[in-house]
């Protein structure tokens, strides 16, 4: 696997840090690349206790008629969980952080569903995995969390932070990457991820190979078989 590139949404063609622009311009970045593979890290869905329609791809496309805004879907989904922060059968098995609807999270989650599945989905303009068949001539699009890739690797350290330590924590990480991943990377990818101390950088090369991995060892249909993962969303670690 080589990186070729790392950037924020707000930098990709006629984007900017308004989030209606970003959004614009991410969804024409991924209209137009039809025979890549993108990993997200926002759930692709909730709890199935708290989805009323049949199938995935209904839950989506009302999802925004459901919910007006972010705040609107955290209250409904506390109301109707009795205040409990439930997880996806998904979440439990890859040990994600949170619950798709947790304070820290919630937000990622509408935004995610309602502007970037909904639209594609909504048009066939994406296969969504392993929730819709991966077919030829679309962007596959498939949640991923790097937490829980770094978890499974034993390697979830706080690399979060200005310290020397976090630096050093961030250079492992990328070592791993390097290595035993077999992941090139560009000396300006590297050193962006290095001194990045939000984590944002390294996050998304965490992503990056996640995703590949999950094409590259053919685990794009384990999930198919239970039908709770294709209601709930499916991570890739």
């Amino acid at each position: 696997m080589h990186l070729q590139g790392c950037l924020r949404a707000s930098e990709l063609p006629s984007s900017g840090n308004e989030r209606d622009r970003c959004m614009a311009a991410l969804l024409a970045f991924i209209r137009k690349e039809e025979t890549s593979a993108f990993g997200f890290d926002f759930p692709f869905g909730l709890p199935r206790d708290l989805v009323k329609e049949d199938g995935w791809r209904d839950f989506v496309v009302s999802f925004s008629c459901r919910y007006t805004n972010a705040e609107d879907f955290r209250k409904a989904s506390y109301t109707v969980s009795g205040g409990l922060e439930l997880k996806r059968m998904t979440d439990r098995a890859c040990q994600t952080p949170f619950s798709p609807y947790n304070l820290r999270l919630y937000r990622q989650t509408y935004y995610g569903i309602s502007e970037v599945l909904a639209p594609l989905v909504r048009k066939h303009q994406a296969c969504v995995l392993p929730m819709q068949k991966a077919l030829p001539g679309r962007p596959w699009l498939l949640e991923v969390c790097p937490a829980s890739t770094l978890k499974r690797a034993h390697l979830y350290v706080p690399y979060k932070g200005r310290t020397r330590e976090h630096c050093t924590d961030r250079k492992h990480i990328l070592e791993w990457i390097e290595v035993p991943c077999g992941v090139t990377l560009p000396s300006s990818i590297r050193r962006t991820a290095l001194m990045d101390s939000d984590g944002d950088a390294l996050d998304s090369v965490v992503a990056a190979f996640a995703t590949f991995r999950a094409l590259h060892n053919q685990a794009v249909p384990a999930a198919v078989d239970h039908k709770t993962y294709l209601l709930e969303g499916y991570v890739y670690v």
